[in-house]
């Protein structure tokens, strides 16, 4: 009980924010004008949050929707509440490698700059489900729909950081259900049905694993690089938004084996968005990159998610899937 207060009553950590701090808070005073966003799964929940967190401060806000006609309703909301925003639709299906492409097309032909890219859309899926690349479902559309697009959009990233003399920030939404995928990544595993757990939600586990190895190696690979753009990992917290609705059947044993020992109510979807605002726009982030973020706040991931030669071996294992010859079927 005494943990269980603790979570409850603890104040913010060194970043000066914590827990139960909104998105308005952490943009609150920033001047966005200067930058355009992409925020993927910007429909609903804390995708929707963010989008409107960011074009509340003057951020050209893409948002990268495959439900069109809800990503039009979202656009009008935001207009409603700020007549000068600027905010544009793009189509985007990640869990087709095709979308993913023509999407990217897309926004190039659109001649804009690139500062801020937010993979945040994800599928949670109680069965096992392909893609229409034949890649499990929520594999394809949490990892490798995210991998995609953003090798196809960092080129522009990078000009614009270079253009712009302002840096670049790319965050992946992930979860701290990475802890479920406690024997890591198993490739040969990936796309077998009869590895998929119908209990608990490993393959969500796996996936979100996926999204913090991914951020840290492409931090490696950018530093390498010399490019003023950097990639952080966040965990948004427990929230109640579409990705819980579709598969309430795992919901218990998320709570009870994930946070069992860092017990967490949940959060407002503005709560929930607040750190992504934080890693995509605060000044106390500047330069820091390969992390991962909770609660606003730098936190420490366990083994499996620091082991570098798994995140190297995951991007191999991507750039292959992801490739046009790729077909996930191996």
């Amino acid at each position: 009980m005494g943990s269980a207060i603790s979570q409850v009553l603890r104040g913010n950590g060194e970043s000066g924010y914590g827990f139960h701090t909104s998105a308005e808070d952490i943009t609150q005073g920033l001047d966005l004008s200067p930058t355009t966003a992409i925020v993927t799964g910007a429909t609903s929940g804390i995708g929707l949050e963010t989008a409107k967190a960011l074009a509340m401060r003057g951020a050209r806000v893409i948002l990268a929707a495959r439900n069109i006609k809800a990503a039009q309703s979202v656009k009008e909301s935001i207009l409603e509440n700020k007549p000068d925003a600027r905010i544009e639709i793009l189509e985007l299906d990640l869990s087709s490698l095709a979308s993913v492409r023509r999407a990217a097309e897309d926004f190039h032909a659109r001649n804009l700059p690139l500062h801020i890219l937010i993979n945040n859309a994800g599928a949670l899926v109680p069965r096992f489900m392909r893609s229409e690349d034949g890649i499990e479902l929520q594999f394809a559309t949490n990892h490798l729909g995210h991998f995609l697009l953003t090798k196809l959009l960092l080129d522009k990233m990078v000009e614009t950081s270079r253009d712009s003399r302002m840096e670049g920030r790319i965050v992946n939404v992930a979860s701290q259900c990475y802890r479920i995928a406690r024997d890591g990544i198993e490739f040969d595993k990936l796309n077998d049905p009869a590895s998929f757990s119908t209990t608990y939600p490993l393959g969500y586990g796996i996936s979100k694993l996926a999204n913090i190895l991914h951020a840290k190696e492409l931090a490696r690979r950018l530093k390498e690089r010399g490019a003023n753009v950097t990639a952080n990992a966040v965990h948004p917290g427990v929230i109640h938004t579409n990705i819980v609705r579709i598969a309430p059947e795992y919901i218990s044993y998320i709570i009870s084996s994930i946070f069992s020992k860092q017990f967490e109510f949940s959060k407002s979807p503005s709560q929930g968005a607040a750190t992504t605002c934080y890693v995509a726009t605060h000044p106390g982030v500047s330069g820091v990159s390969g992390k991962y973020f909770v609660d606003c706040n730098k936190a420490e991931c366990v083994s499996y998610a620091n082991d570098m030669k798994l995140a190297q071996r995951l991007w191999q294992f991507s750039e292959k899937w992801t490739s046009p010859a790729g077909d996930g079927t191996d």
